[in-house]
């Protein structure tokens, strides 16, 4: 007498098998979306930085900071920044996520906002860049006790 076996996944096998990869793929998409936007924050913080140490390098060669009313203005093409070599030509008016960095600069210094993570995320809060200290992510300069200058 002959046996008849059929070959194949039953259902419960694959609907089991459906659903673990569902679950895997779940966590993947969420951790991608995670690194993502960490990425989009310290490109961010980057680009301050960038215009930050540009702006420092003018105040050292120059005595005085120069007259800007917008970040805009500091990252242009005919930027006294970018023409005398202190930022690359190539930088960003806005952050990741499409909004603009606000910043001026003037006798007194600088001011370089980042509005951070419009999702709102603790981790990824706005931040800013002013002569001497900088607030936010962790590779930015430590903000330390304020020391006054020597007399």
């Amino acid at each position: 007498m002959k046996k008849n076996r059929q070959a194949g996944f039953s259902l419960m096998e694959l609907l089991v098998a459906m659903m673990i990869m569902a679950v895997l793929a779940t966590i993947g998409i969420r951790k991608y979306q995670e690194f993502s936007a960490k990425a989009r924050y310290i490109k961010a913080h980057d680009t301050i930085k960038t215009v930050s140490e540009g702006l420092d390098f003018y105040h050292l060669k120059h005595g005085k900071y120069p007259d800007f009313t917008s970040f805009e203005a500091m990252v242009e093409p005919n930027s006294v920044l970018v023409k005398e070599n202190n930022i690359p030509v190539n930088v960003a008016s806005t952050d990741p996520w499409g909004n603009p960095f606000e910043g001026k600069s003037g006798k007194g210094g600088y001011v370089l906002t980042c509005a951070g993570d419009p999702g709102g995320s603790a981790d990824r809060p706005p931040f800013t860049a002013e002569p001497g200290k900088n607030t936010g992510p962790s590779g930015a300069a430590p903000a330390g006790p304020e020391k006054e200058p020597a007399k």
